[in-house]
């Protein structure tokens, strides 16, 4: 991942583990440009700056299930080491570790994504609370905005139509986009 590091490239790189939202290191690592060993090393020699909640070493158990639920943490299978998975804060700090130009882009998007992504939870939590039926379409609208912004950030608005359709126990949100493709 070389270059701008862009909201719906990093969406595919969050897991939940243990109901927490994380980045395995492997994964930190290609985003920012480096070897997952230089990540674990960080770790290493800053103990300090990661107490619990900060990293998750994952148990052999955990790293199986990834295993066997995403080609692309086949090479874990072999591996002896458990996988460490960072959680926000985790990442926040390890951005203070890493200086080099990509890991600041990366890192601003990390929080861009993880922000996003909190914001788009607090908008379908309350709109299972909210009656008035203005204050739902605003928080609807808001919401499809979001998803837009997570999943199609390089696309302008044309007449192509994307829509994006999400049916909740109660409350089913429909939001259409009319994008295309940045030139």
């Amino acid at each position: 991942m070389n270059g701008i590091v862009k909201i719906e490239n990093l969406t595919e790189f969050i897991i939940k583990i243990r109901s927490q939202s994380v980045l395995l290191d492997s994964d930190v690592a290609q985003i920012y440009g480096v070897e997952t060993r230089d990540i674990n090393k960080a770790v290493t020699n800053n103990p300090d700056k990661f107490p619990d909640g900060y990293i998750l070493v994952l148990t052999k158990s955990e790293k199986s299930e990834l295993v066997e639920n995403f080609h692309r943490f086949d090479k874990l299978k072999h591996s002896t080491v458990n996988p460490k998975a960072f959680t926000e804060k985790g990442l926040y700090m390890l951005a203070t570790i890493l200086k080099s130009q990509q890991a600041t882009q990366a890192t601003i998007t990390i929080i861009e994504t993880f922000s996003k992504i909190r914001e788009l939870s607090r908008g379908i939590k309350e709109l299972s609370t909210v009656q008035d039926k203005a204050e739902q379409k605003s928080l609807m609208q808001k919401s499809g905005e979001l998803i837009t912004e997570i999943f199609d950030d390089d696309l302008q608005t044309s007449d192509a139509e994307t829509m994006i359709e999400l049916n909740f126990a109660v409350l089913r949100f429909k939001h259409t986009v009319k994008k295309k493709r940045a030139k």
